[in-house]
């Protein structure tokens, strides 16, 4: 194959790589995988994720929350209370993903020791 074959060849499958790339990136977000298992149990309220998610600003975890609604991954449904109660639920698609999440963060937990390890070993020698 000419090297000019090759860089069309590489260029396409970029091309046909970059929604999938997106989509996977608004998936593994910092906290959107922890803010979809969450949601996946059930109907959960703004308040009990903000609480669930150490760390994060209520900014931040508005803007995930619309980010992961308008990606169709979670669904908003506000109670008409006084003051106004809002709901976050998984979608089916997300529903769908829920155990390739699980795997990821199991994954993550049972290598956790490894990575960093393997860091250390990085840093000294270079």
């Amino acid at each position: 194959m000419s090297r000019r074959n090759t860089e069309v060849t590489a260029r396409k499958l970029v091309e046909d790589t970059c929604p999938m790339v997106e989509v996977l990136g608004r998936v593994a977000a910092k906290w959107n995988i922890s803010i979809l298992v969450a949601a996946s149990q059930g109907p959960i309220r703004f308040t009990e994720l903000e609480r669930a998610l150490e760390g994060i600003s209520r900014r931040i975890l508005t803007l995930n929350l619309r980010n992961l609604e308008r990606d169709g991954l979670l669904t908003r449904t506000v109670h008409p209370t006084v003051p106004p109660r809002v709901e976050y639920q998984a979608t089916p698609m997300a529903l769908e993903l829920y155990d390739s999440l699980v795997a990821l963060t199991d994954w993550a937990e049972r290598h956790r020791a490894d990575v960093t390890a393997a860091r250390a070993v990085y840093d000294a020698v270079n």
